[in-house]
């Protein structure tokens, strides 16, 4: 399972939306409900998901789903 698809599996559990979909160039705004208080959520799945930790200046970089991807990518290859 590659990066992204492990992402869509964590974002529909967050969301408690199955039908979810998610791409690289997902943000935040294509998604409903997806507020600071989410994010925080979003951020602690993904973190326990990977076995990963971001720092405060890495979760504010984020800009949408391929950040997030790329940023696990070079974590988990480390």
């Amino acid at each position: 399972m590659d990066v992204l698809e492990a992402l869509q599996i964590v974002f529909r559990d967050v969301f408690d939306r199955p039908d979810l979909v998610i791409g690289a160039e997902t943000d935040a705004a294509d998604i409903e409900g997806w507020d600071s208080l989410m994010h925080i959520n979003l951020i602690v799945a993904i973190e326990e998901r990977f076995g990963i930790a971001f720092t405060t200046a890495e979760i504010g970089s984020f800009s949408c789903v391929g950040d997030v991807v790329a940023l696990i990518q070079a974590k988990t290859r480390a």
